[in-house]
């Protein structure tokens, strides 16, 4: 087996590790559902439906995800319950094609920009520091120089957080004191970055959603800010949410999408709970692409989502 190859199989044994709690979840809800049953039919659309809605895919995708599904039955008359699987892989994997839901452009792939800004926003908790972390780790890992700003400047715990994945995975964290203006520190990070040729500048950001009109105009500040020394800055507004909540990142999703112009999602803890149906949900509900799912503890655990590999070892 060549290099890329083995490097494609521990990927996916890592997504089938990580995944293994929502697949045995959905695995064991869909044999219920199609118990006794030889050919699918409204009794086994409708158990599905519960299925879908129970494992956090959310009512309006799941009701989407039925719709093709009775068409597929519809066209081709008589339709197994042992091909179920088959079908769900196949239409849930088309309804996010046609919502993009695929940015399936590896670490190693060439940026757009440079230096390729990423602004990272999230509540509190969901794994924003950490995921900021084994980005810069990633990145590295794949040749690319990367600088972090510790722009969250209201608790001590954010930039201590990241001064420490800074030291780890060996790249520059830009930080001011307590309570600095967090405009100002990705001002520093950007024109530090940009005098250094980094080709990666990650900025972490405060995550509290207390009042969106506060959230709106200082995200829109540190924009502006940093479009001061990189006119098109960010190119990627990265909204990372915690995959364990459920519908409760459909809401966090909904608050942040209205606040700033969110063009990338990252999905994290999905290795210790049974609601990785989120993903899909979330995924055609936004119309904004996940980019990013976490899968575990470790540095490497952080994956490029690829929607077909998603949804093949969610099905499989």
């Amino acid at each position: 087996m060549g290099l890329f190859g083995l490097f494609n199989k521990e990927k996916k044994e890592t997504l089938d590790q990580g995944l293994s709690k929502t697949k045995e979840s959905v695995f064991s809800k869909i044999t219920r559902a199609v118990a006794g049953k030889s050919k699918v039919d409204d009794e086994v659309l409708d158990n599905l439906e519960e299925v879908l809605i129970t494992s956090d895919v959310g009512v309006d995708t799941t009701l989407r995800i039925i719709e093709r599904i009775e068409a597929r039955v519809a066209r081709d008359k008589y339709v197994g319950t042992s091909e179920l699987n088959v079908i769900l892989k196949e239409e849930i994997a088309g309804l996010l094609a046609e919502n993009n839901s695929d940015m399936s452009a590896d670490f190693d792939s060439p940026l757009p920009k440079s230096p390729y800004v990423i602004m990272v926003v999230g509540v509190n908790g969901v794994g924003k520091t950490t995921t900021i972390g084994k980005l810069a780790y990633q990145f590295t890992k794949a040749g690319k120089k990367v600088y972090l700003g510790a722009a969250d400047t209201f608790r001590a715990a954010a930039v201590d957080q990241l001064v420490v994945w800074g030291e780890r995975v060996g790249v520059p964290v830009i930080k001011q004191k307590m309570g600095s203006d967090p405009a100002s520190v990705a001002y520093d990070t950007l024109a530090s970055a940009k005098a250094n040729n980094a080709d990666v500048v990650i900025i972490d950001t405060a995550g509290r959603l207390h009042n969106k009109i506060n959230l709106m105009n200082e995200l829109t500040k540190i924009k502006n800010v940093m479009q001061k020394i990189v006119p098109d800055a960010p190119h990627e507004v990265l909204l990372v949410l915690d995959g364990s909540t459920g519908q409760n990142a459909f809401e966090q999703a909904k608050q942040f999408t209205k606040a700033t112009d969110v063009n990338a999602l990252a999905i994290t803890k999905l290795d210790g709970t049974a609601k990785g149906g989120v993903v899909i949900g979330i995924s055609d509900q936004f119309k904004i692409p996940v980019k990013y799912i976490g899968l575990g503890e470790g540095m490497e655990h952080l994956q490029v989502f690829d929607r077909k590999e998603f949804v093949e070892s969610l099905f499989s």
